[in-house]
């Protein structure tokens, strides 16, 4: 029994470290960009359930200051990147999550920002969740205002956002050592336990297998 239940804690604790290997932040982008430099537009949306598996697409829409409609300009779906728009071809890369349809990192890299890049920017995950007896369809969007300058000026909202990336970071970091440190003495502790009965048990049939000897010599004489 405690063999099982030692085998059993191993597995899960296995899977908690599986699961949170790649763990997820959502940090809101950067919103000033300085003409003819490069930008990353940052767009992530973290799953609720790391453990079920997903997959999305990506579409990227850009309203320019002073209009009023959006225009479709960029989509990532599991045949790659599309450029939908003139105004962006050959100036957006992909930054986002690489080797997976199950996308949560949806940045995109823009080269060569101009004035005119200025304006509000829209990601969609079109994204879809697999349970075992259903799927789960769900649209997720976030929204970068674009402010595009002649010469870097680091406001605070962008330090802000860079320190509490890195807190958000070393706190996942430092909850997932917790976690293991915690599994692991579980083991451990299970581990012992496991051994204290199996000596028990062989301290019993000893001490049985004794008895029987002594009624045995009894009978004899």
């Amino acid at each position: 029994m405690a063999s099982s239940h030692l085998l059993l804690l191993t597995l899960l604790c296995g899977l908690f470290v599986y699961c949170c290997h790649g763990a997820c932040a959502e940090v809101d982008s950067d919103t000033e960009a300085v003409a003819g430099k490069g930008f990353k537009l940052g767009c992530i949306s973290c799953k609720r359930r790391s453990e079920v598996d997903g997959a999305a697409t990506v579409e990227w829409y850009f309203r320019p200051k002073g209009e009023a409609d959006f225009m479709r300009i960029y989509t990532y779906n599991e045949d790659g990147p599309t450029i939908e728009h003139d105004h962006f071809m050959d100036r957006v890369d992909w930054n986002g999550s690489k080797r997976s349809n199950d996308i949560q990192d949806a940045s995109i890299y823009l080269l060569n920002v101009t004035f005119n890049d200025s304006g509000t920017y829209s990601c969609f995950f079109n994204r879809i969740l697999f349970y075992e007896n259903y799927e789960y369809n769900t649209v997720v969007s976030k929204v970068v205002r674009l402010t595009v300058v002649a010469k870097a000026s680091r406001g605070t909202a962008s330090i802000v956002s860079e320190v509490m990336m890195y807190v958000s970071i070393i706190g996942l970091q430092v909850w997932l050592l917790i976690e293991m440190i915690y599994c692991y003495r579980k083991i451990a502790a299970a581990g012992e336990e496991a051994l204290r009965e199996a000596a028990n048990a062989e301290y019993l049939a000893i001490a049985s297998e004794s008895k029987d000897n002594c009624a045995g010599v009894q009978v004899g004489e």
